[in-house]
């Protein structure tokens, strides 16, 4: 597999534009391991549209997404080699359910997502259980006391305590093995249980009785060298989202995909997916990882990229080398999203969301604007284009109208903290672009954030230093204008308008609307100068 050409790589052209040659340059994958060494891994080609006579800079970004940053041989930050835990602190409900279960011959462990992230020494929110050695019937006796739901799935029976957020699941497989008469039966009902899940780093349990592993997958070591490794090959594709999964895993952990786990990712259809479950998962990467660029650059290489069509869409993009030496418009989006992860540190989970999301999209509308004028690569206006594919795609993904809205509204003015400090903007423009701004839901505070994020996801003097001057001068401005953290209310009501006279109606609402217009074009908050200008020019 190693130095595939991809599907398409011979047919690239650029929209628009005339007649080109492809240009294509060879790039280690940063998630994808083939060969023996970190120069040898599975490798893909990297498609870029060039103008004959056109420079398409340096590809810096590829070399900074891979050699310097993707391609350590060792376990990444969150990674540790683990022990024997005995003293892990559990809800005391699992334990509660430990010796109830036991008590009726059964017995439980904490299984997934908890363990791993315990190994890893990192936070999780997931704490399932699955339950062994007894009937269904049974187990729903014991668990209905502690406020356990009925069971929900056909296949994969799960009880759920909404307010401790445990989940008890009965497995597929080796629910009846276990015998309290043998002790060994409890790691063979484990093994056969295990089977079904995805990843080795997953299928590790706790038996918080005991406080010992089972590990019949030796996802230990796996976790602990970087590793992200199938199960088995025959059960792995009965959920095609596990391939988003394992991407949002690489993306976390800093990880790697052994061969074998690639070609069953790339194998997966995942169009019968629930467009919701797809959401979370890329929701889920941008906001728990560190790089997210990993998990993007695998969904690329395993050809699941065109699930994103906006993102896919990126690709081979040209951009003029002076001002984005890095590369193409997909190899400056990685960048930039990954340094959006940087920028975001201490914000709230909306305010994470939205420059995330925002980050990802920021270029969306350059695909359809792009051109070539004497020799330059243009992409003039295409924050607009792209404020509107950015709208359509996210509502298509269902993550909610208010993200949407104020995710597109950022896209369509990235480019305000650099142009208007540029053009030295007054405080009447600073006042106007904030009223834009709130109407999305965001403030000038924020968007400085995505264009903050936009200049980093470069590889100039200025990204490398983490310097964005212009920045620091849009929210001197933004402050001067006092509107740096969004738009005052509007000083006159319609009670006030009302009270000289105004009926109600259109015409209320058209004053409204010119005393908002006052109030941003002169700063003014004394609501009766705002009334009596504009009533002077009714």
């Amino acid at each position: 597999m190693v130095g595939k050409r991809w599907p398409g790589a011979l047919e690239l052209h650029h929209r628009g534009l005339r007649q080109q040659r492809c240009r294509r340059r060879r790039i280690d994958c940063p998630v994808l391991a083939g060969g023996s060494g970190p120069h040898s891994r599975l490798g893909r080609w990297a498609r870029v549209r060039a103008t004959p006579g056109l420079s398409q800079g340096s590809g810096r970004g590829r070399d900074r997404l891979t050699k310097e940053r993707r391609l350590p041989l060792g376990p990444g930050p969150h990674s540790r080699a683990p022990g024997v835990p005995t003293d892990w602190p559990v809800d005391p409900i699992v334990s509660e359910l430990a010796n109830a279960l036991a008590a009726r011959g059964g017995r439980i462990l904490v299984v997934g997502g908890w363990v791993r992230d315990r190994l890893a020494g990192s936070p999780s929110k997931d704490l399932d259980l699955e339950v062994f050695g007894l009937a269904e019937h049974d187990v729903s006796a014991v668990l209905r006391p502690f406020g356990f739901t009925p069971p929900v799935g056909r296949q994969f029976r799960v009880w759920r305590e909404p307010r401790a957020g445990v989940d008890v699941a009965y497995p597929r497989a080796g629910a009846c093995d276990y015998s309290p008469a043998r002790p060994d039966s409890l790691e063979a009902a484990f093994r056969a249980a295990s089977r079904h899940r995805d990843l080795t780093i997953n299928a590790i349990g706790w038996d918080p009785l005991a406080g010992i592993l089972l590990d019949p997958w030796k996802g230990t070591a796996d976790l602990a060298a970087g590793w992200l490794r199938a199960v088995d090959a025959e059960t792995f594709g009965a959920d095609p989202l596990r391939a988003l999964r394992v991407a949002r895993l690489l993306a976390r952990f800093e990880a790697r995909a052994d061969e074998g786990l690639c070609e069953l990712c790339r194998g997966l259809d995942l169009r019968e997916v629930a467009v919701e479950r797809i959401a979370g998962e890329l929701r889920r990467m941008l906001l728990e990882s560190g790089e997210p660029s990993r998990g993007l650059c695998f969904i690329d290489q395993i050809g699941q990229l065109e699930l994103f069509a906006p993102l896919a869409a990126l690709r081979g993009v040209a951009q003029d080398p002076r001002w984005h030496p890095e590369g193409d418009v997909w190899v400056h989006t990685l960048l930039a999203v990954d340094r959006a992860v940087e920028i975001a540190e201490g914000l709230d989970e909306g305010e994470r969301e939205r420059l995330l999301f925002a980050a990802l999209c920021h270029d969306l509308g350059k695909p359809e604007t792009t051109t070539v004028e004497d020799g330059r690569v243009r992409s003039l206006g295409h924050e607009a284009p792209g404020a509107a594919r950015t709208r359509e795609w996210l509502l298509g993904l269902r993550l909610g109208e208010r993200l949407a809205e104020a995710v597109a509204t950022l896209v369509g003015h990235h480019l305000a903290p650099s142009q208007w400090v540029g053009q030295g903007a007054g405080a009447r423009a600073y006042r106007r672009l904030a009223r834009k701004l709130a109407a999305g839901g965001v403030t000038p505070v924020e968007l400085e954030r995505v264009a903050r994020a936009d200049q980093w996801g470069r590889t100039t003097e200025d990204a490398e230093t983490r310097r964005f001057d212009a920045g620091i001068r849009f929210l001197e401005a933004a402050q001067a204008a006092r509107v740096r953290d969004g738009v005052r209310d509007d000083v006159v009501s319609a009670g006030e308008l009302m009270s000289r006279g105004v009926a109600p109606g259109p015409e209320l609402g058209r004053l409204l609307s010119r005393c908002r217009e006052v109030q941003d074009d002169t700063g003014w908050q004394d609501a009766s100068r705002i009334v009596d200008e504009v009533l002077k020019s009714h």
